[in-house]
């Protein structure tokens, strides 16, 4: 596959990612022309057209869009830093470590604290996703490194283990956080209003532009540990800083959008077969895959079997497992 210039894969994403949001705009079971669509976003349009755009759709498609970009983001990261093609935040264990944090406030906590209980779920999110990216980095590492494929192992072990304990909190839930719950798991784009679109915003923009500028010591962490050290990079701390951010990026998007699969891996391993391996220009061309992604999936979910609504968790699972498996015994 010929590859593009960076500049010119992120119009070309950009311009997809663009056509990805009309479609999505104009999908669902209450159709809207293109014309009513311009007129409301103008202020022009009925009142059942700005509720259905303003309060229900565009909130959906942003979040999609900001969800895709993180979990993109941040498996990019994981396989840089990994040096292993197969790491995703899914796979290793830090969205069940994350999902096992939100089900754990959802049972105890959720609509009992007095401020603000959904922005303080990225951050609730974020211990658990930390918590189990170190355990998985702990039990993977041999004779003092990270062995890629015990990873890999470790991490699978890890999500099936806190899938379990998650679905024995469930039965101890009531019947309204049981509902909540069940449908976050599945992977859903399910916070369709603006108040979960800025609970996930604030992360995104602090820690997706950050992650870009580090796209550099990626690189050097790509060539080995002992070449990045003898360039004069600090190894170990900025690991550590990196798989911060991925823990910071995985973590937000799983409180709200639920544990959504195969993104940080397909994604960038997309993004990687049409620009160079400089992660410089992979990370952004992975966020607009992975925004380009999750968007597409869930405008699928929500239309092919009208009047039943298939998560967007399943939609891309359906892709990115038999995606998985070649990759995985290509191996």
């Amino acid at each position: 596959m010929r590859r593009l210039p960076k500049h010119r894969l992120w119009v070309v994403l950009g311009l997809l990612l663009v056509a990805d949001g009309l479609f999505a705009v104009h999908s669902g079971p209450v159709g809207l022309r293109p014309a009513e669509t311009m007129r409301t976003l103008f202020g022009y349009g009925s009142p059942d057209a700005e509720l259905i755009l303003f309060d229900i759709r565009l909130p959906r498609i942003v979040l999609a869009m900001l969800v895709g970009a993180g979990l993109a983001v941040a498996g990019a990261i994981m396989q840089g830093i990994s040096r292993n093609a197969l790491a995703d935040p899914g796979i290793l264990g830090v969205n069940a470590g994350a999902g096992l944090a939100v089900v754990l406030y959802v049972a105890y906590f959720y609509g009992k604290l007095q401020y603000a209980p959904v922005y303080a779920l990225p951050a609730v999110a974020f211990v658990g996703a930390a918590f189990a990216a170190a355990l998985v980095v702990a039990l993977a590492h041999r004779n003092g490194a990270v062995v890629p494929m015990r990873l890999l192992l470790v991490g699978i072990a890890l999500t099936a283990g806190i899938g379990a304990a998650m679905l024995f909190l469930t039965y101890r839930m009531n019947a309204y956080n049981y509902t909540f719950v069940k449908v976050w798991m599945t992977g859903s784009i399910w916070g369709t209003n603006w108040t979960y679109v800025r609970a996930i915003a604030v992360w995104i923009a602090v820690l997706l532009p950050l992650a870009v500028l580090r796209g550099y010591r990626i690189n050097l962490l790509t060539l080995g540990e002992q070449t990045a050290a003898g360039l004069g990079m600090p190894v170990r701390r900025e690991r550590v800083l990196l798989l911060a951010i991925a823990v910071g990026l995985a973590g937000s998007c799983v409180a709200v959008a639920g544990s959504i699969g195969f993104v940080g891996l397909l994604a960038p391993h997309w993004a990687r077969m049409a620009c160079r391996a400089d992660y410089r220009a992979l990370l952004p061309a992975s966020a607009l895959a992975g925004a380009i992604l999750v968007l597409l999936a869930d405008t699928i979910g929500r239309t092919i079997a009208q009047p039943v609504e298939i998560p967007v968790g399943v939609v891309v699972a359906a892709i990115g497992a038999p995606y998985f498996l070649f990759v995985l015994m290509r191996k």
